[in-house]
């Protein structure tokens, strides 16, 4: 049989004491649903795993439905594997390379998000915050962090369509994935 690692994105957990998922846990969740090499990255929900080759939304579902049997709660999860998560890290339109972690963030949406839904924000008005759309995620430069970021509060209300699930990451989390989910 033929594994892939893939990354699991988890969203809004353990955020303010809200949804808890004690990282332990979702690591035995995961391996319960007959997953390998687990591990997880942080306590804001990042867990890499390998399987068997197959549908990154079929994988997200069955974890969301497991995480809901556990917890007693619903949480939005996005699978992505290691050639999208590197993709995504190559592609990125800002010197990461020369950027705090704090200051370069990655919104993972499920699904592609026109450029016509930011078509009508003033992006100018913003700077020197900067956005840039990529393959189902969205590049957010806030040079002073996403805490004071205005313009990351104006794209969380625009970016999204009804039923897409958006997740984000800084970029020390992004570089971490696309390491820990590195083929041995």
């Amino acid at each position: 049989m033929t594994t892939k690692a893939y990354a699991a994105l988890l969203r809004g957990v353990n955020v303010s004491g809200h949804k808890k998922v004690p990282m332990a846990e979702l690591r035995a969740l995961l391996t319960e649903l007959g997953h390998g090499d687990v591990r997880t990255y942080l306590q804001s929900g990042n867990a890499v795993f390998t399987g068997a080759v197959g549908d990154e939304k079929a994988l997200a579902a069955r974890l969301e439905q497991a995480i809901e049997e556990r917890f007693g709660f619903g949480v939005d999860v996005l699978v992505r594997d290691h050639a999208y998560l590197r993709a995504v890290a190559d592609t990125c339109p800002f010197p990461a390379d020369s950027l705090e972690g704090r200051q370069l963030h990655v919104t993972y949406f499920s699904e592609p998000v026109a450029a016509s839904r930011l078509a009508s924000l003033d992006a100018a008005r913003y700077l020197p915050e900067e956005f840039r759309l990529g393959d189902r995620a969205l590049y957010l430069y806030t040079p002073d962090g996403l805490g004071r970021s205005k313009l990351a509060e104006v794209l969380a209300k625009a970016a999204p369509a009804d039923g897409v699930i958006a997740t984000s990451r800084n970029w020390n989390t992004v570089a971490k994935l696309v390491e820990l989910t590195r083929p041995a």
